[in-house]
């Protein structure tokens, strides 16, 4: 891989990729060229050439790319090959419906331990998932060495959360809160404002007509 900084909005679109090329390979095709991902995946073919070029040389000119070589070294940039277990704080309806999702079902992700401030919650097995106090939230992420947390809590409690995950040694959180998180540095944040992005979409569809090119953008 070149040494360089991959770009944010690259680092988004490599999950479509790898989520593709194991489509593709699961039905038997050897081969795959930028034009045929693109309308696929509706991502405009330059722009896929581009992602790819950080990489270094991924592919061959007239050739494509090797489905199953595409494939394994994605895999090993997503960190597809091992196991990552993540922590979930808030056990609610957005978290009880975050246990059910299943990441391992998809990839090589586990939710190893959930944490809430309820007592009917805490002590208890949630779809296979233990549910501990947030008192012992700092001791497990440390004893199971975890590194990522996903936070649906409310708003009011959410940066003092963020602090404590830190302080226990997180280092990067998918927050699903609209708080815009206060963060050092070296912490990675997601966050995930299903209002907002609704609202988007609902503005979208009242003001806006994309051409074909947006389309695949």
């Amino acid at each position: 891989m070149k040494d360089q900084v991959i770009p944010k909005a690259t680092a988004k679109r490599l999950p479509l990729y790898y989520r593709y090329l194991k489509v593709l390979l699961d039905a038997g095709t050897e081969k795959v060229s930028s034009t045929e991902l693109s309308e696929a995946i509706k991502v405009d073919s330059a722009t896929i050439r581009r992602d790819f070029s950080y990489f270094g040389e991924l592919g061959k000119r007239g050739y494509g790319y090797d489905v199953k070589s595409l494939l394994d070294f994605f895999s090993k940039t997503l960190s597809e090959d091992r196991l990552t277990n993540v922590v979930l704080v808030g056990v609610g309806n957005l978290g009880n419906a975050l246990l059910k999702y299943g990441f391992h079902h998809n990839n090589n992700i586990r939710i190893s331990a959930a944490f809430d401030v309820r007592e009917d919650l805490v002590g208890r097995i949630v779809d296979g998932i233990p549910v501990y106090p947030m008192s012992e939230m700092a001791e497990q992420i440390k004893q199971q060495q975890i590194e990522i947390a996903i936070m649906a809590i409310p708003a009011n409690s959410a940066q003092d959360t963020a602090d404590l995950l830190i302080e226990s040694g997180i280092k990067g959180i998918m927050n699903f809160t609209p708080v815009r998180l206060h963060t050092p540095a070296d912490v990675q944040v997601q966050s995930v404002d299903l209002t907002n992005e609704l609202q988007t979409l609902i503005y979208f569809l009242n003001h806006y007509t994309p051409s074909k090119e947006d389309k695949k953008g």
